[in-house]
C-alpha cells in the first residue's frame, strides 16, 4: 500500500506540466474524497494500571496472598496468544482509511489559506495485553471506526502545485473491549466510545483542470481515558489477588490515554 501511496505521489508531480504553467486561482469551494493506509505506533512502554483499593487513583501493584506481584510476567503490545508471557501478542491491526471532504481555499500572492471538513472510515486496532502468574491474560482493545473533523490549512502556490500544512480537531468513534482467559473472576467493562482530538499533517496538490489530485500525511490524537474493566470475585476465594486488598474487586485501564495514528493518503477534489 504504501509503495501504491508513492507511485501515485510521484505520478501526480510529474502530470501535466503545461498546464501547471497556467494555473488557475485556487480561490474557491471544493469537494473530494481520499484513500489511504493507516497504522498505530508500536509502543513497547505500554501496559494496564490497575486500583485495587477503588480509589480512583491507578498505578497499584496487585499482589496474591503469598505477596507475588500476580502481573509479574509483564506485558505486550496486541492481543495476547495464550494465557502465557512467553507466547508474546499479535501485533496491531492497521488497514485501510478512506473519506470525503468540502472546503474552501482564498489565494493572495502566492500564499493560500483556507479550511474544509471531512467523514472518513478506518478499522485500526490498538491493544495491550498483562499476563498473571497464575497463568492468565487480560487483553485491553480499542478500535478506530471513525472520524468527522474539521482543518484548517495554509500553503504556497508554485505555479498550479501546493504544498500546505493542516492542522484541525476530530470526534473520533473509538470501540473499546475486553477479553480474558481468566474464568474465574467476574469482568464489567464499561465507558469509552465517542472521543475528542487533534490532527496534524501536511501534503500536496497539483491542479490539472478544475481538478486537484494531491498526497496527504496525517497524524491523529485522541483522547481516550474513560474506559475501564471492573474486575470482582466471581466464583474465586477470598484470598484472590482482585478483591485481596478491596473485598469490592479491582479496575483495569490503559496506561497510554491516548489513540494515535498516522495515516498516508492519496487525495483527489473537484474544484468549482
Amino acid at each position: 500500500m504504501i509503495r501504491a501511496l508513492i507511485i501515485g505521489a510521484a505520478a501526480i508531480a510529474l502530470a501535466t506540466p503545461a498546464i501547471a504553467q497556467t494555473s488557475p486561482s485556487w480561490t474557491g469551494l471544493y469537494v473530494g474524497g481520499r484513500i489511504g493506509y493507516v497504522k498505530t505506533p508500536q509502543k513497547t512502554s505500554d501496559s494496564v494500571l490497575f486500583d485495587n483499593n477503588l480509589d480512583g487513583q491507578f498505578g497499584d501493584t496487585v499482589r496474591t496472598a503469598s505477596g507475588v506481584n500476580a502481573f509479574s510476567p509483564g506485558f505486550c503490545n496486541g492481543a495476547g496468544r495464550t494465557a502465557l508471557a512467553v507466547d508474546r501478542c499479535e501485533t496491531d491491526n492497521d488497514g485501510l482509511t478512506y473519506g470525503i471532504h468540502a472546503g474552501a481555499d482564498y489565494q493572495f500572492g502566492q500564499i493560500v489559506v483556507g479550511g474544509l471538513v471531512e467523514y472518513d472510515r478506518a478499522k485500526v486496532e490498538n491493544g495491550v495485553t498483562a499476563f498473571t502468574v497464575t497463568p492468565a491474560s487480560y487483553t485491553l482493545t480499542r478500535e478506530l471506526r471513525g472520524t468527522l473533523g474539521a482543518r484548517a490549512r495554509i500553503g504556497l502556490d508554485l505555479q498550479g502545485t501546493l504544498p500546505y500544512l493542516t492542522a484541525g480537531i476530530v470526534r473520533a468513534k473509538v470501540r473499546n473491549s475486553f477479553s480474558t482467559t481468566n474464568t474465574v473472576n467476574a469482568f464489567a467493562p464499561n465507558g469509552g466510545g465517542r472521543q475528542s482530538g487533534y490532527r496534524l499533517g501536511g501534503g500536496f496538490e497539483q491542479r490539472i483542470g478544475p481538478l486537484s489530485l494531491g498526497v496527504l500525511y496525517l497524524y491523529t490524537n485522541v483522547k481516550d481515558d474513560d474506559f475501564r474493566v471492573n474486575v470482582t470475585r466471581g466464583t474465586a476465594p477470598a484470598t484472590n489477588a482482585f478483591v485481596l486488598t478491596n473485598p469490592a474487586g479491582t479496575q483495569f485501564r490503559f496506561s497510554d490515554r491516548r489513540f494515535e495514528t498516522h495515516s498516508a493518503n492519496l487525495t483527489a477534489s473537484y474544484r468549482f
